[in-house]
């Protein structure tokens, strides 16, 4: 069976949720061999082992910390050169973060291959990996396949489920030669994201958020205490953002994040497109409006056409009931 290259995105070691559900992709279509870069690498094997990783190519360098993006490119290519050196790969995994696109859209230009992002499902077929997409503001849903060289695909959190498969997790050190880009830009500061204590948005299996109706940064409380009796993310519609009501970084839509979670729930949203854009993927949606023409309603597993000031404190009321 063909190999599959992983790229790893862990934070000091930690392997975050969405290279567990690239595994368990990549198990579909042949041997998961991951690839972790910087500090905590080798760290990773343990859990991606549990995770069916065959093998776990590390490499720690002052680089993949000190400057953007090409250092962690050419560590990529490195692991692709040395792993296809025994036979063709099935295909090159990535997570669909920001980064994880650039840095895909990068290696596929350097190994000249076709390049798919946004990925939502894969599945193995007869010339190759099948990736299912949603598209044009995610009114419809494709399938495609690279046609020339190894496919490089980015995946978007929550596409797949994590499941264990014990693997033989081999570490073994990869040799990264950098390339004069590598370092071209140079990160001279960082600022720590404050912590919500809450799940990332991006990653969450549970998503609540609010829009033009919560009418006020001061009642996005609600908001928040309906998310945390649910254990979920918040997030807020473009509308509220740009009224100064919640942070620009919670933002989902077209032009903020996009999440697809198991389960998502808008509050005082109408549903504009560009929202759906962002959300559309979730896997069951429910909403929270008094307007019952919402364009929202047409897109829901549930609707409750009702005042949120009312609904939501007696739908967290009763969550925290039945939690006990």
């Amino acid at each position: 069976m063909a190999e599959v290259l992983v790229y790893v995105d862990h934070v000091d070691g930690s392997v975050r949720k969405p290279t567990l559900e690239l595994l368990t992709l990549a198990r579909r279509i042949g041997e998961p061999v991951a690839v972790a870069l910087g500090a905590g690498a080798e760290a990773t094997a343990a859990t991606l082992a549990e995770h069916g990783a065959t093998r776990v190519l590390t490499a720690d360098a002052a680089e993949f910390a000190d400057y953007l993006v090409v250092p962690k490119v050419d560590a990529l290519q490195a692991a692709y050169e040395a792993v296809s050196a025994a036979g063709p790969l099935a295909a090159v995994l990535v997570p669909s973060s920001a980064e994880g696109k650039e840095v895909a859209a990068r290696l596929a230009l350097r190994i000249g291959s076709g390049l798919i992002t946004d990925a939502i499902d894969l599945e193995a077929g007869d010339e190759g990996p099948v990736a299912t997409q949603s598209v044009f503001a995610a009114a419809f849903t494709t399938k495609s396949r690279v046609s020339k060289g190894t496919p490089v695909i980015t995946v978007k959190p929550n596409s797949a489920p994590v499941e264990a498969a014990a693997a033989a997790g081999a570490v073994e050190a990869l040799t990264v030669s950098f390339s004069e880009k590598a370092t071209g830009t140079k990160v001279v500061s960082r600022t720590p994201r404050e912590s919500t204590g809450r799940p990332e948005l991006t990653e969450a299996a549970i998503v609540v958020s609010g829009g033009r109706g919560v009418n006020g940064a001061e009642n996005f409380a609600l908001i928040e205490g309906l998310a945390d009796s649910l254990g979920a993310a918040v997030g807020a519609s473009r509308a509220a953002v740009d009224a100064g009501w919640y942070p620009h970084t919670s933002q989902v839509g077209q032009t903020g994040k996009s999440v697809s979670p198991q389960l998502y729930v808008a509050t005082g949203i109408s549903g504009a497109i560009q929202h759906r854009a962002g959300m559309q993927t979730s896997k069951t949606i429910v909403a929270i409006n008094k307007d019952p023409e919402a364009p929202i309603f047409d897109l829901v597993d549930y609707g409750v056409v009702g005042d949120l000031f009312e609904v939501v404190p007696q739908l967290t009321e009763e969550i925290k009931t039945r939690k006990g």
